[in-house]
C-alpha cells in the first residue's frame, strides 16, 4: 500500500500494453506517475486470461511495442501466435526494461475515482487501501477484462456440487481434468483455444454450443533464427505498413477481386490461405464480404471444411457455421479445435436448437437431459468495452458517474474523453477501434495521441483537458451510423453487447479502420483540439 498522503501529476489504472507504455511515456515527459494494477504482476489481459489454450491470433511480429528500435531487436519470439506465457513474459521484461515497477503498485484494484472541482484533482482509491490524489487519471483497462467477466444467467449455478470455472478468472496453478467429466460452456475465440487442450486429459468432454463460429486455421509453428533475424532486419517497413494499414496489420491490401477470377481460381486461392492459415485466410478478395456472392464462397468453403474435419455427420451439422453472415461476429482462430470433434469422448451439444434449462447439482439440464459433469467451464466472455469501467465507481464534475453515462451504450469523444470528467483520459476506451485491429497499435497511437494532449496543455499552463458535449454526441452518433445497414448488424455479438443480459443493443467499436482513425486524430490535433475545451 503506497503512503495516503500521496500526490502525482497522473495516475494510470492497468499494467497490461496501455498502462505500461502510458506510464512510460508520461514518465518521459516529467511527470510524477502512479500506476496501479489488480494482479501481482504486468499483464493485463494476459495476466489474467490463463485458461487452458490462451493464445494470441495476431502473428508474434506485430503483436508488440513498435515505439522502442531496442526492443524490438532485442526480443525474439518464439512461435507465430504467441501464447499467454511467453506474451505475459514479454510485458514483464518490458516493463524491467524500461524501469517501471518502482511507479506501480501490484495487487491494488482501482474501485473508486472522484473529481474535486475546485482543487482540479481526482482522488483514486484501491480495494488495498490506497488514497491518492493526481490532476490526470488515465484508464488503461482494456475492453475484454477479467473485471467485466460475464456468467451467463442460467438459473442454479450455486447448486452445483462440483467446480466451475471462468476463463477470465483462471486459477493460476491451473486445473486438473484428468478423468473428469467436465463441460464447456461457449465457443467464442476462447472456447476454441480451450476445448483441444481440455480435451487432451479431460474423461469425457461435452462442448456446449449456442452460435457455430466461422473459424479459421492457425497453423501455429515455431519460429526459427534465421526468420527472426529477418524480421528484425525489416522492422522499419513492418512498423510503417502496421501505421498504414486499416487493421493495424503489416499485411499487402487484397490481391485478387473476387469477380474477375474463375470459380477453379477462386477455389485454389482459398485452398492457398487456408493452408497458409492465420487472418489472411478471409483477406482473399478485394471485396471481402461487401460483395454477397465473395462473401457466399468463403461461407461455403468454411463449411465444406468443417464437413472435411469432422467425421461425424450429426457433430458436423451442429458445428457447421451458419444462421448469420460472414464476418458479423469475430471470425476465430484455431489449432485443431474441429479435429477434437473426431475424438470419441467429446461431444458437442446444440443449446440454440434446445436451450439449456438449468444447472443442476450434479450437471447441465438441456431440455429434460441431464448431462452429468464434474467440473464445468464458462468460456461466455465479457460484458466488452463499457463493463470495465461500470465496475468501478468513477465521478465527474458535480459527481455525475461514468456508469450512468455508459448506461444507454459507448458514449465517448474520440474513444479517449468524455465531457463532464476533465482530465479523465482513456486508452481503448468506449467507441475506439482497438478491438477491431491489431490492439497493441491501436494502443500506441492512443498513448502517443493522449501524450501529445497532456503535453500541449501542461506548456500552455491549463489546468483542465475536457471535450464538449456536442463533441461528444457527434462522436458517439457517428459509432452507431458506422455499424448502421453493416454486417455486423446482422448478427447479435459481444460487440453490441448482445452477450450481456438488459445490456442495450449498440455497437461498442468504431469501424473505418486504424488508419482512418490515425487521421482524424491527427486532424483534431492540427485544428488545435477541435473538440475539446482547455481551462486555467
Amino acid at each position: 500500500m503506497t503512503d495516503t498522503a500521496q500526490e502525482f501529476d497522473a495516475v494510470v489504472i492497468g499494467a497490461g500494453f496501455a498502462g505500461i507504455y502510458m506510464l512510460h511515456k508520461l514518465r518521459q515527459q516529467g511527470l510524477r506517475v502512479r500506476l496501479f494494477e489488480a494482479g501481482d504482476g504486468p499483464g493485463g489481459a494476459w495476466y489474467w486470461n490463463r485458461y487452458p489454450g490462451a493464445r494470441c491470433d495476431s502473428e508474434s511480429y506485430f503483436y508488440c511495442y513498435f515505439f522502442s528500435d531496442e526492443i524490438l531487436q532485442e526480443w525474439s519470439w518464439s512461435e507465430r501466435f504467441p501464447a499467454q506465457p511467453e506474451i505475459e513474459r514479454y510485458l514483464n521484461y518490458v516493463s524491467d526494461k524500461l524501469d517501471l515497477r518502482k511507479d506501480m503498485t501490484f495487487g491494488a484494484r482501482v474501485t473508486t475515482a472522484a473529481y474535486d472541482e475546485q482543487a482540479n484533482r481526482w482522488t483514486v482509491e484501491t480495494s488495498a487501501g490506497d488514497k491518492v490524489t493526481a490532476r490526470y487519471v488515465v484508464t488503461a483497462i482494456g475492453g475484454l477484462t477479467s473485471t467485466a467477466a460475464n456468467l451467463p444467467d442460467i438459473p442454479g449455478v450455486k447448486d452445483f456440487q462440483g467446480e466451475w470455472y471462468h476463463t477470465g478468472h483462471w486459477p493460476r496453478e491451473g486445473v486438473d481434468f484428468r478423468g473428469k467429466r467436465v463441460g464447456v460452456l461457449g465457443t467464442g475465440s476462447t472456447g476454441i483455444q480451450a476445448v483441444p487442450v481440455i480435451a487432451e486429459t479431460a474423461g469425457h468432454l461435452t462442448v456446449f454450443q449456442r452460435t457455430p463460429a466461422y473459424i479459421m486455421p492457425a497453423k501455429n509453428h515455431p519460429l526459427t533464427e534465421e526468420y527472426n533475424a529477418q524480421i528484425k532486419a525489416n522492422y522499419p517497413e513492418i512498423r510503417a505498413k502496421v501505421k498504414t494499414h486499416w487493421g493495424g496489420q503489416p499485411y499487402d491490401a487484397p490481391a485478387y477481386s473476387f469477380e474477375e477470377v474463375t470459380p477453379e481460381q477462386a477455389l485454389a486461392l482459398q485452398e492457398e490461405y487456408w493452408n497458409n492459415g492465420g487472418l489472411r485466410v478471409i483477406q482473399l478478395f478485394k471485396e471481402g464480404t461487401r460483395l454477397p456472392a465473395a462473401r457466399e464462397f468463403m461461407e461455403n468453403f468454411f463449411r465444406e471444411k468443417v464437413r472435411s474435419i469432422v467425421k461425424d455427420p450429426a457433430k458436423a451439422e451442429i458445428l457447421e457455421p451458419k444462421g448469420y453472415p460472414m464476418g458479423a461476429k469475430r471470425i476465430a482462430l484455431d489449432t485443431n479445435y474441429y479435429e477434437t470433434f473426431n475424438l470419441p469422448h467429446v461431444d458437442v451439444v446444440d443449446v440454440r436448437k434446445t436451450p439449456i434449462t438449468r444447472i443442476t447439482e450434479k450437471g447441465i439440464l438441456v431440455g429434460d437431459t441431464e448431462y452429468p459433469l464434474d467440473v464445468i467451464v464458462f468460456a461466455t466472455g465479457y460484458d466488452a468495452v463499457t463493463g470495465p469501467f461500470r465496475a468501478m465507481d468513477i465521478r465527474g464534475r458535480g459527481g455525475m458517474q461514468l456508469r450512468e453515462r455508459l448506461d444507454d451504450g459507448p458514449r465517448s469523444y474520440l474513444g479517449m474523453s468524455f465531457y463532464g470528467f476533465p482530465n479523465l483520459l482513456a486508452v481503448s476506451g468506449p467507441a475506439n477501434p482497438a478491438l477491431s485491429t491489431n490492439v497493441p497499435a491501436s494502443i500506441e497511437h492512443d498513448v502517443e495521441w493522449i501524450s501529445d494532449i497532456v503535453d500541449y496543455a501542461e506548456k500552455n499552463g491549463f489546468k483542465t483537458i475536457e471535450p464538449t458535449e456536442q463533441a461528444e454526441d457527434d462522436w458517439t452518433e457517428e459509432t452507431q451510423a458506422k455499424a448502421r445497414g453493416s454486417v455486423f448488424d446482422q448478427a447479435d455479438s459481444w460487440q453490441y453487447g448482445s452477450n450481456v443480459p438488459g445490456k442495450p443493443r449498440r455497437f461498442l467499436i468504431w469501424l473505418g479502420g486504424l488508419h482512418t482513425f490515425r487521421d482524424r486524430c491527427a486532424e483534431v490535433t492540427r485544428e488545435g483540439y477541435k473538440g475539446f475545451t482547455f481551462t486555467k
